[in-house]
């Protein structure tokens, strides 16, 4: 589903361009540093050490949140986005995966177990979540180069939650609202539901595994799966799949 990021041509130059800067600055540095012992000026000394203080202070912030390392490629149904990382990209995609991964995004849920109102609210928690980033202030700007991981997000939301949520809550508060007293398991769309819920997490995996690569995560899919150690205890339970790409959850 992915390629892996990688030094490009152009990040390798863009160091090059930094080590030269880097050279130049520490020379000019130098003979500033001489010129002050040649002199004895214990004023310019300070006025020298502080101005070269705040640059390497603000140079230090300035490359933390705008280098680029790496170049990670997905290939998504329909489409292929091609992302130049920075560590706030980076952070976001981190955050963002491990609210799916802790979710029934994700995780399955076995037939006759669990509760649809508690689903809903999971999902439309998530959508939430993932929603509040894109509407804030403080919302780091879309990169120079490349894709955006809010334009990743933006997919997830309008062409998969949205959608389910638009469909199954006012179907089940239908119900809820028909039949007071009524079990879930009484609803006739129930298995629908479950249907539908299971081609939800097929098709959001691809995306939440994406979030995972760009976050830098050494293999996300594994963190989808049951560990072996939860397999071992629980050997009656349903193995999940492990296949490449859109893979379909158990």
């Amino acid at each position: 589903m992915t390629v892996r990021g990688r030094w490009t041509a152009a990040a390798v130059g863009r160091t090059a361009g930094r080590a030269v800067l880097a050279a130049a600055v520490g020379g000019v540095v130098g003979v500033a540093a001489y010129s002050i012992s040649q002199t004895g000026g214990q004023l310019l000394s300070v006025v020298v050490g502080g101005v070269v203080g705040i640059a390497l202070v603000l140079g230090a912030d300035v490359y933390r949140r705008s280098v680029q390392l790496t170049e990670v490629r997905l290939v998504l149904p329909g489409s292929e986005m091609t992302f130049r990382t920075t560590t706030d990209m980076r952070q976001a995609a981190l955050r963002m995966f491990f609210q799916a991964a802790t979710r029934v995004a994700t995780r399955p849920l076995e037939d006759g177990s669990g509760n649809l109102r508690e689903t809903l609210t999971s999902l439309k928690t998530l959508f939430d979540m993932y929603r509040e980033p894109l509407e804030s202030e403080g919302s780091p700007p879309p990169p120079t180069e490349g894709d955006s991981v809010h334009e990743l997000v933006l997919d997830i939301l309008n062409f998969e939650l949205a959608p389910f949520l638009a469909t199954w809550h006012p179907r089940l508060r239908a119900f809820e609202e028909a039949h007071p007293d009524e079990d879930e398991t009484a609803w006739p769309d129930n298995a629908e539901f479950r249907r539908a819920l299971r081609e939800l997490q097929h098709n959001l995996r691809p995306y939440i595994i994406g979030l995972g690569e760009i976050a830098g995560l050494r293999d996300p899919e594994r963190h989808l799966r049951r560990s072996a150690w939860h397999t071992a205890q629980h050997p009656d339970g349903v193995p999940e799949q492990n296949t490449a790409g859109r893979s379909t959850p158990a």
